[in-house]
């Protein structure tokens, strides 16, 4: 069986996978956030922030999941309880950031503000759900699935031709 990598290096390419991923569900948020709030999607609500931000949101958690569940943390967790967790994460995540969304937002007639807010809650939001998802949601259950099998599979290969020469 070949030596595991050093933890250090798996947890930071883990990272850096989670974030990309994390940005691409982030330029999701953004542009269907923008699409909401610019065209005026809900009309004339005094502060539409809270709803743009709430259907953004969502849009980009589905994104983010699917992809990091697949590849960042390659887990075979059981999809139905993982997403009840992450379901759970977002019970206080959401309605806090719909909160401070539209408290830090109210009165902003020009929607500049609203950018501001929601690039600094995506920040803490990317930061909170990665921990969640590492320790809570795939922990037990990390490097697990088939491309984390493969991947053992070929380091042993990779191993056995090494110390055959």
């Amino acid at each position: 069986m070949p030596d595991k990598p050093p933890i250090k290096k798996i947890t930071l390419k883990r990272v850096v996978k989670y974030f990309a991923f994390a940005i691409s569900a982030g330029v999701i948020q953004i542009i269907s956030f923008t699409i909401l709030t610019e065209a005026n999607v809900f009309g004339d609500m005094d502060n539409p922030y809270g709803l743009s931000y709430f259907i953004a949101l969502t849009l980009s958690v589905l994104w983010n999941f699917t992809f990091n569940r697949r590849y960042t943390f390659r887990s075979v967790a059981n999809i139905p309880l993982a997403m009840l967790k992450v379901l759970g994460y977002y019970l206080v995540f959401t309605p806090l950031s719909i909160w401070w969304g539209m408290a830090l937002t109210n009165g902003d007639e020009t929607h500049w503000m609203y950018y501001v807010v929601l690039i600094g809650t995506m920040l803490i939001n990317g930061i909170t759900e990665f921990l969640f998802y590492h320790f809570l949601v795939f922990g037990r259950t990390i490097d697990t699935n088939t491309i984390a099998k493969r991947a053992l599979k070929k380091a042993e290969k990779q191993e056995q031709t090494a110390a055959a020469e």
